[in-house]
């Protein structure tokens, strides 16, 4: 069944950023606009244009205590004799110089980021027009020092007419529910620009008044079908060109084990979601929507989960101080780690941590991972919590401090990492202690056995051994 009534409320009410935080964030945009024209920012601003999911009407409410971002491009003449970077650095100087500013600013390869104490952060970005010859657009790459032609405006001019193809903000409405999964579920990495551009390629002029758009559980179930016809296609990576700028390819924003992964999650949802379109009942077809979505689709009513039976199943064994079950691990795989109850993290092999906690223990820490192949190759790739890893490589594990600062020097940081599954317990691999970093803050850990493991970060003050700080944990799944 389609349940469209549902989808409506879920998207209202779960999926969509609420209008409060839409002034808001619109609020701090004009804000920052007025800080920059009064600044003594070097470029002269033409104007101000907005970017990204935020300008695409396809932002969705923060998950799990994450984050929403908006996209604000600074318009600027050339100002002779500067380089790419230096566009950047001094932006970036006129925000760390700012009293306002100053404790929220960070700076990236092409923006300077503002973080707010809540859940949102502006991403502003120079935008030099003119440079080469008249008409040109180009962001600047801090990192390489160049100039990178960009056409912002023709990329939301596309994203526009791809919706009114659709019929009834169709193409918005199933752009945010398919990020919503990717955030509920964090089965699969794509950075939303490209799974637009993905979602976009799908839907042609012909598509206008058609049955395939009639409503919005049609139009998800019509997109994912395509999307999963074209990947299916497609076993190595293709080329997913920028509509506005046919020389950039967004596809190089994923590695191949992260396509490889975003094909197969993709199959598996259309699966899923054909199946709970087909539900003969009410009852069954919630219930294999919530397979897709959690239990905030269609919440307060009382229906069985699907994943329920194996949970329950492992953490019998869990109790018993026995290695979990495998269909533990393809649970999580399936449904995302939301499905662990509190009680998985507390395996009997789980040390305490020995430091007596200081008058104040902070839990705004936060740990990060980077997925290369050995510990000493070059760059790698950014991992979530919860993300499907292979048996092969490692991570290096990173923790920042109220989200983007590092740890004070008068600290120390001691990591804790556990491992269940049968392998590795079998092995009597199934740490639960605390180690030392491997360089720095950062700790290395190769990826060897199937299971669902931990890694948790823990600040002590050097001064007196006292306890600070302590992350949640960053689940690793490795199939």
């Amino acid at each position: 069944m389609k349940l469209v009534d549902d989808f409506k409320d879920f998207l209202r009410d779960t999926v969509n950023l609420n209008q409060t935080r839409i002034t808001q964030l619109s609020d701090r945009v004009e804000t920052i606009k007025s800080f920059l024209r009064a600044s003594d920012w070097e470029p002269t601003i033409s104007g101000f244009i907005e970017q990204g999911s935020w300008a695409h009407d396809t932002i969705i409410r923060p998950v799990d205590g994450g984050e929403f971002d908006a996209d604000l491009l600074v318009k600027v003449r050339d100002v002779e004799g500067w380089s790419a970077a230096q566009y950047v650095k001094e932006l970036g100087r006129v925000f760390l110089a700012s009293g306002r500013y100053a404790d929220k600013t960070v700076v990236y390869d092409y923006c300077v980021t503002i973080t707010y104490a809540d859940d949102c952060k502006i991403d502003i970005a120079p935008l030099v027009m003119d440079r080469e010859y008249q008409g040109t657009l180009e962001v600047c790459n801090k990192r390489e020092d160049e100039f990178d032609e960009s056409q912002p405006v023709e990329y939301t001019r596309w994203i526009r007419e791809k919706n009114g193809y659709s019929g009834n903000n169709s193409f918005r409405k199933a752009t945010r529910l398919i990020k919503y999964i990717r955030d509920i579920k964090k089965r699969f990495s794509c950075q939303s620009v490209l799974l637009t551009t993905l979602i976009g390629h799908r839907i042609e002029w012909y598509d206008k008044d058609s049955s395939a758009f009639t409503d919005t559980p049609t139009a998800l179930q019509t997109i994912m079908g395509r999307l999963d016809d074209w990947l299916q296609a497609r076993p190595d990576k293709p080329t997913v060109l920028n509509p506005s700028l046919m020389s950039q390819d967004f596809a190089e924003l994923w590695n191949d084990i992260q396509y490889a992964n975003f094909r197969n999650f993709v199959n598996k949802y259309r699966n899923w979601i054909d199946e709970a379109v087909e539900a003969p009942t009410r009852s069954d077809s919630i219930e294999k929507w919530r397979k897709v979505f959690g239990d905030e689709f269609a919440k307060g009513e009382n229906v069985k989960k699907a994943e329920d039976s194996a949970v329950r199943q492992a953490l019998l064994l869990l109790k018993e101080g026995a290695a979990h079950l495998d269909t533990l691990v393809d649970t999580v795989i399936d449904f995302g780690i939301n499905v662990l109850p509190l009680a998985f993290r507390s395996p009997p092999h789980l040390q305490a941590p020995r430091w007596q906690p200081a008058e104040t223990v902070s839990r705004n820490v936060q740990v990060t991972a980077e997925y290369r192949s050995s510990g000493s190759t070059g760059r790698g790739h950014r991992v979530n919590s919860g993300e499907r890893l292979p048996p092969r490589g490692g991570l290096w594990f990173d923790v920042r401090i109220n989200k983007f600062q590092t740890v004070p020097g008068d600290c120390y940081v001691r990591w804790r990492i556990t491992n269940t599954g049968a392998v590795a317990m079998a092995l009597r691999k199934g740490r639960g202690g605390f180690e030392k970093p491997t360089d720095g803050d950062r700790r290395w850990e190769a990826l060897e056995y199937r299971g669902v493991h931990m890694a948790e970060a823990f600040i002590i003050r050097r001064r007196d051994d006292r306890l600070v700080g302590y992350s949640e944990p960053f689940y690793v799944v490795i199939k």
